[in-house]
């Protein structure tokens, strides 16, 4: 199965999950990795490259950061900026309709994050693409769905073309611009509908920009 991860298909996607209770894309909490890869970070500016309806923007928004949130589909935005209105610091947050495999920020960020986005570009070239948002001494945080022999697009597996493992990230990454704080590979559950326990198969890195 082949997705195209274009506005079209993230429209809908948001369209037809427009509940906003446990499970549902607008209701989940933000990502848990997030708060333990930003612990000691200073905060400054931030990214959040695929924002989806905004959890991770408003968490790190309501703990002092300027966080410029981007995303392809403008259903995810309006439930985003909605739940940021009544969640705390609706004025650290910018919200931004962009397509990310065209757009570009005009501008590098002390904090760069990504959490299972998947724009209408190879997963590897995107990951590529956000890391020159990073400004000299700033943090990228990629989370993603990892590459396992079941990612078929079937189920609760990502297709391939959305996923990939902590080496092929970080294998991509010059030693001498980058320094790799995380790489890791996780299972975790996520409550769905009807309290039923959903696996997700995770890849975080995180890493320092050094020039």
């Amino acid at each position: 199965m082949t997705h195209g991860f274009d506005k079209d298909f993230w429209e809908r996607q948001w369209q037809q999950g427009r509940a906003g209770g446990p499970g549902s894309m607008g209701g989940n909490p933000p990502n848990p990795y997030l708060a333990r890869e930003t612990n000691g970070l200073t905060p400054g500016t931030a990214l959040d490259a695929g924002c989806g309806g905004g959890a991770e923007a408003i968490w790190l928004a309501s703990h002092g950061w300027h966080v410029t949130a981007a995303d392809i589909s403008s259903e995810a935005l309006a439930r985003a900026a909605e739940r940021a209105a009544t969640s705390g610091a609706p004025e650290r947050l910018r919200w931004v309709e962009a397509d990310l495999s065209v757009w570009s920020p005009g501008a590098q960020f002390d904090l760069v994050m990504t959490h299972y986005a998947h724009p209408a570009t190879p997963q590897l070239e995107f990951y590529d693409r956000i890391a020159g948002w990073v400004a000299p001494g700033g943090t990228l945080l990629i989370v993603g769905h990892l590459h396992t022999s079941g990612s078929t697009g079937h189920g609760h597996h990502p297709p391939a073309e959305a996923s990939a493992t902590s080496a092929a990230i970080t294998a991509r990454m010059d030693g001498r611009e980058w320094e790799i704080v995380t790489a890791e590979e996780h299972l975790r559950t996520l409550a769905g509908h009807g309290g039923r326990a959903v696996p997700l198969h995770d890849v975080v890195v995180r890493a320092t920009r050094r020039r």
